[in-house]
């Protein structure tokens, strides 16, 4: 397995990706990584490490799509952006999958012209995986689509719900339709629309809606919303999440009894902030296309570089494009 990283994308770039990869490296046996961008800066980066040599190499590409660039305008007019290469490789099939933490409009678009939708897919989705009190659950669309309509969301559920199957190891995983109230014929026109569809779903085990509140409390394996809504949530549950943090240091640092009992709970604190922290879950997975391109966070460490090249690499192993393909033609036949 082969996988093309933007190395010159995100806020820590090429610090985060290039650490990452080498920590990746030291995880996952051979699974090559193809860093792409400035090949001598990528090369002073990698002085810094001991690494295999024989796993890392690098691809060069003389520029950078930046996060203030207009996405279509940065793909057309930066041909050789570390992010455009990168496509490129999985492209030609000298790269398995393309890992990116870089401007996600720009990235979205890129992958759409260069890997195509799967044939019969409607619009491609942004999935990726929540904490919940039972596990994880998956939630898409999270961006690619904001303007949906019903078909849309039927066709996501079918995709999300076999990405939830295979990732997370769940039969028959619970589709929820994310909505304003549990009751049917509650919501907008959008919502009514495609919960008929979703029940008459024969590919998904539909269990009708679900409130905002009730996501995290693991009633669900797989929320399906528009792009719009979901990533209005993704949002506010990373704000919310930063939040809580911020006012827990704010209260332990009050008197010096909460200072001594935060000693005594420091290894559930630590555990508290793996369970919410974004790193661990590595990235977002453009769901629908031909080929796997991954995004990571813009602000991804190298523990959340190293973990999305951990999920292209599972994906890429697990032939998730072609068990989605299937999907797709079960639901046209």
């Amino acid at each position: 397995m082969k996988i093309a990283l933007d190395a010159m994308s995100g806020d820590f770039a090429p610090h985060s990706t290039v650490e990452g990869a080498v920590l990746f490296t030291k995880e996952i046996a051979e699974t090559e990584i193809i860093l792409v961008g400035k090949e001598e800066v990528i090369r002073e980066e990698l002085k810094k490490y001991s690494y295999d040599k024989e796993r890392i190499r690098i691809q060069n590409a003389k520029e950078i799509i930046e996060m203030t660039d207009h996405p279509v305008e940065a793909i057309r007019n930066k041909k050789d952006s570390s992010m455009n290469v990168a496509l490129d490789l999985v492209k030609k099939g000298e790269a398995d999958a393309c890992v990116s933490s870089g401007n996600t409009g720009a990235l979205l678009s890129a992958s759409q012209l260069k890997l195509k939708r799967i044939k019969g897919v409607l619009r491609p989705a942004i999935a990726s995986v929540f904490p919940s009190k039972k596990g994880q659950i998956v939630m898409l669309d999270l961006g690619a689509t904001a303007d949906c309509k019903a078909e849309y969301l039927n066709q996501f559920s079918s995709l999300a719900s076999k990405y939830a199957e295979l990732l997370l190891g769940v039969n028959s995983p619970r589709v929820g339709l994310l909505n304003i109230g549990e009751e049917v014929g509650k919501g907008n026109e959008l919502t009514r629309e495609a919960y008929t569809l979703l029940q008459t779903n024969q590919n998904i085990h539909f269990i009708g809606n679900i409130e905002a509140t009730q996501m995290m409390e693991g009633k669900v394996d797989v929320v399906v919303t528009d792009g719009f809504t979901g990533n209005m949530v993704l949002k506010t549950a990373e704000g919310t999440a930063k939040l809580i943090t911020s006012l827990l240091k704010e209260t332990i640092q009050e008197s010096l009894l909460s200072k001594i009992g935060a000693l005594f709970l420091k290894k559930s604190f630590i555990h508290l902030k793996e369970k919410m922290d974004s790193s661990e879950y590595g990235g977002a997975i453009f769901l629908g296309l031909n080929e796997i391109s991954i995004k990571a966070h813009g602000n991804s460490n190298a523990n959340g570089i190293k973990n999305a090249l951990k999920v292209a690499d599972k994906f890429s192993k697990i032939n998730l494009i072609e068990q989605l393909k299937k999907v797709i033609e079960e639901e046209a036949n």
